[in-house]
Order: C-alpha cells, then sequence, then structure tokens
C-alpha cells in the first residue's frame, strides 16, 4: 500500500470519522509516534485475545513539508516500510514509547520476548528489532513471518503502488535501514533496526550529518570555493569527465528501468590519474559540489596496516557510514599497485586486502574515484573494472597561460611589466604550483606594501622547482 503527494496522506479506507484523534494538527513525526503506539496497541490486542482479528488502525497525517514528511510521501513508502522506519526512529524521538503501553497488557510485568526489543548501554528503553518489527507487521502469523524476514534482509525487492507492482529497491535495499548482524548461532532477527546516521540527523533536525575524521573514521570532508571555469583541464579529461557527470545526473533513471536495473551493477567507478598538482582532488570536490554531494578523501596510505585484518577494519568503518557520497581514494597504488605473487602469509593477506576493498567499492551505491599519480603503478587487471579512466596532465603552455591569468589576484596590484606569457612559455608548473607560486607572492608584496612584481614570482618559480627536486 502506497500513499501518494497531497496535503494530507492516509489509508484509502479511511474518513474523517475514523482518523486517529489527535493526530491531525501535530508534526508528522509526533503524528507518526501516535501512529506507531496505536498499531502497536492493536497487535497487543490480538495477541492477548482482546480482538479476534488483527485491524490495521484507520489513520490521517498532515503533511508538514518537513524531510520526514517529504521522504515518506515522495518515496510513496509502502504502509509496512512507513511503520519500519517509525521504529527505527523511535528511541531516538521518544525515550520510552512502549514500554508503558506493554504494562498495560502485563501489569506484573515478566519477558515478552515476542515483542523483540533489547536495552542498550546507557538507554533504558526499548530499541526495536528485528522481532518487533516481525510483531507488529505479521503478529504470530508465520508464514507472514518469513516473509517479512526475507524483506527485513534485503531480499525482497519490488512494492506496489496504488496496487500496481513495481520494480524498486525497499529502504533495506538502499540501506536507509539496515538489520544489525548477529554472532553466529543468534536469530537474525534479534539485530537491532539500525536508521542511517545521515537520515536522522536530517528526520529529527533537518540538518546534515557529517561524520569527523577520527579513529573511527579515516576520511575527510572535501569542499571548495572554486567553480568549474577554475581549473583547466584537457580535451580528453574533460570528455572522460562528462561521463561521470551523466552518470550522477541520470543514474536513477537507469536503476529504475525495469531491464537495465536489474542487470547494472549499483555504482560507478572512474580512476583519476596524474601528477600532482594537476587537479584531480579539486575536480572530485567539484563534481559534489554541482550534485550537491559531500565528497570524502580516504588516503589509502593511511588506512593500509602493517597488522593483518587492520586494512579490512579501517575500510569497513568507513562503508559503514557512507551514505550518497562521492567516496575519493587517494595515493590508490598504496594497495592497488601491481599484484603480488603470493610467496608468503603476508602477500596472502595483502591480496586479500585488494579484494575485499574492490568488493566493497562494487557494492557502494554512488561514485567512486581511485586517484593515482601513475597509472603504470596500476595493476591492468583492476583498471579494467573502472567504467571511467580520466587522465589529468600536466598542463601545456596555452592551459599554463590561462592558470596564470585565472590565478593572479583580482584586488591585490601586480606590476605591468609581468610577462605571464612568458612564465607560462619557460615554466612547466602544475595549478597548484601556480597557486603557491602567486600565494607566496603576493603575502611578500603585501607585508612590503607595494605591488607584486617579476622577482617575486621567480623566486616563487625557483622554490617550487626545489621542492620537486628540479633546477630552474
Amino acid at each position: 500500500m502506497y500513499w501518494k503527494k497531497k496535503e494530507t496522506i492516509s489509508t484509502p479506507e479511511e474518513t474523517e470519522e475514523t482518523a486517529v484523534p489527535g493526530v491531525i494538527g501535530q508534526s508528522f513525526l509526533a503524528a507518526s509516534m501516535t501512529v506507531l503506539l496505536k498499531v502497536a496497541a492493536a497487535r497487543l490486542d490480538h495477541y492477548f485475545g482482546k480482538q479476534a482479528d488483527f485491524v490495521q488502525p484507520p489513520f490521517e497525517l498532515t503533511d508538514d513539508d518537513s524531510p520526514l514528511a517529504r521522504y515518506v510521501i515522495d518515496n510513496h513508502l509502502s504502509v509496512e516500510e512507513y511503520i519500519t522506519l517509525m521504529l527505527a526512529i523511535s528511541p531516538h524521538a521518544h525515550p520510552d514509547l512502549f514500554t508503558s503501553l506493554i504494562r498495560q497488557y502485563m501489569p506484573k510485568g515478566g519477558d515478552f520476548p515476542e515483542f523483540g526489543g533489547v536495552k542498550g548501554g546507557n538507554y533504558r528503553g526499548i530499541i526495536p528489532t528485528g522481532e518487533t518489527a516481525l510483531f507488529l507487521l505479521a503478529g504470530m502469523n508465520m508464514d507472514m513471518r518469513l516473509h517479512y524476514s526475507s524483506w527485513l534482509k534485503g531480499e525482497v525487492y519490488g512494492g506496489k503502488i496504488n496496487g500496481a507492482a513495481v520494480e524498486r529497491p525497499t529502504i533495506f535495499q538502499t540501506g536507509i535501514i539496515t538489520l544489525e548482524d548477529m554472532r553466529e548461532g543468534e536469530p537474525e532477527m534479534s539485530g537491532r533496526l539500525l536508521l542511517s546516521q545521515s537520515r536522522l540527523a536530517e528526520f529529527l533536525t533537518g540538518r546534515k550529518w557529517r561524520p569527523s575524521f577520527g579513529s573511527n573514521f579515516p576520511a575527510t570532508l572535501l569542499e571548495t570555493k572554486m567553480e568549474w571555469n577554475d581549473i583547466v583541464i584537457s580535451r580528453q579529461t574533460d570528455r572522460e569527465l562528462k561521463m561521470i557527470r551523466h552518470w550522477l545526473k541520470y543514474h536513477g533513471r537507469i536503476e529504475s528501468d525495469a531491464n537495465l536495473g536489474r542487470r547494472t551493477k549499483p555504482g560507478y567507478r572512474a580512476l583519476f590519474y596524474g601528477p600532482p598538482g594537476t587537479g584531480k582532488t579539486l575536480t572530485a570536490s567539484l563534481l559534489g559540489k554541482q550534485f550537491g554531494l559531500d565528497v570524502y578523501r580516504i588516503d589509502l596510505s593511511l588506512v593500509v596496516s602493517k597488522y593483518i585484518g587492520e586494512t579490512e577494519k579501517n575500510l569497513q568503518q568507513i562503508f559503514d557510514r557512507a551514505e550518497d557520497w562521492i567516496l575519493f581514494f587517494d595515493e590508490a597504488d598504496a594497495l592497488f599497485g601491481k599484484r603480488t605473487n603470493v610467496q608468503s602469509a603476508h602477500d596472502r593477506f595483502a591480496n586479500q586486502e585488494v579484494s575485499y576493498l574492490l568488493q566493497k567499492i562494487e557494492e557502494h551505491p554512488g561514485l567512486v574515484i581511485l586517484a593515482t599519480n601513475f597509472r603504470n603503478n596500476m595493476d591492468q587487471a583492476f583498471i579494467r573494472r573502472f567504467q571511467t579512466v580520466v587522465p589529468f596532465n600536466a598542463p601545456n603552455e596555452q592551459e599554463s597561460l590561462v592558470l596564470w591569468n585565472n590565478t593572479m589576484p583580482a584586488d591585490i596590484p601586480w606590476s605591468e611589466d609581468i610577462s605571464l606569457q612568458d612564465f607560462a612559455r619557460k615554466y612547466e608548473l602544475t595549478g597548484a604550483s601556480i597557486l603557491n607560486i602567486v600565494q607566496a607572492a603576493s603575502i611578500r608584496a603585501l607585508s612590503e606594501d607595494r605591488p607584486i612584481d617579476t622577482q617575486d614570482l621567480l623566486e616563487g618559480i625557483q622554490h617550487e622547482y626545489y621542492k620537486n627536486g628540479k633546477s630552474v
């Protein structure tokens, strides 16, 4: 059963007279907690024999245009998805939603394993589990519970809109909600219903959640003030980047197609290669900026560990939290270099790390970019797994002149005798190096209260050449 977008949403059999009292006028979240409580009460009435049959309570919800309402309505969530989503939100929105309700049916207390739920380390209320969802959706009907068990594990694809079957992933297949993995031997449905942290922050506060760099999340957010016209790239590079931009714009259409959606792998994988300072990181940032996506940079040289199993653990921490982000793996040859012939246990584990990362990259539903300074350091077998391979070359004279003109300050004066054409012709410099040179020259000129002169730029060029082991 699905809802259409309108001012209020309700189950089709509902009328004004049958709507749950007190729901209209509340926020969408508050009203949804009331609905969830009504559904639980109806299940308990049936379970404890107060009602011969379970009757889904009718309800009506006001669209308050909150992020939660927008997500539920615009994505046409089924009633089952809606109830499960509210279950996952409930411990974060209401500290003790079900305890008093269950006490009404069990005044003397005692265990109630059929309802599911666990206690947290500090949280003393009920944290819903897969068993809780099964109880609300199927009661104790064994056949229905088996169906919904597969659904909760993301094994059931598609749904219905207005009674018509549609091919679309459920909230479990898109990763909005996941079922906590349990230790071997414990029932799968005893795992907690986990709502992605970004969605939780969005639904409860309306703000975007962003993890912080640390030992539990070895990645940093990339942002830029620059625009596409600030970057100078070759025609070949631009042509390859257009393929990525087209995928970011149209991949939803591909994935929802009845034929292509079943045959194509999720996500998109690209390799950026070229010397340092040629715009690989900046391009990743600009892609995120253009499409409103967060870009997280993972330096594989920091993630890869000499200790067996630690590399996989570090990577898992990233992919476990990854949402609709662009993942940018820098220094990719730290892990994706020429494959090692298995001559020792260490070589075997190194190859396992590569296989693990490849698997996680291919499962990620978004854009994954791997960057390396040297394409020849990458194993050709890995390169074949990328849909796009994008070269970032050192700029030629014409491109270098554009970079010099784009980088020179607009408000800090510089001498008229400076010949940017000469600099572009004489010196091989990347965009990052030119920026360093102009910035250093600007600071020197400002400190002496004078315009930038040719000597300032020449000293900056000499310094950049020295850093890179070259001579002017």
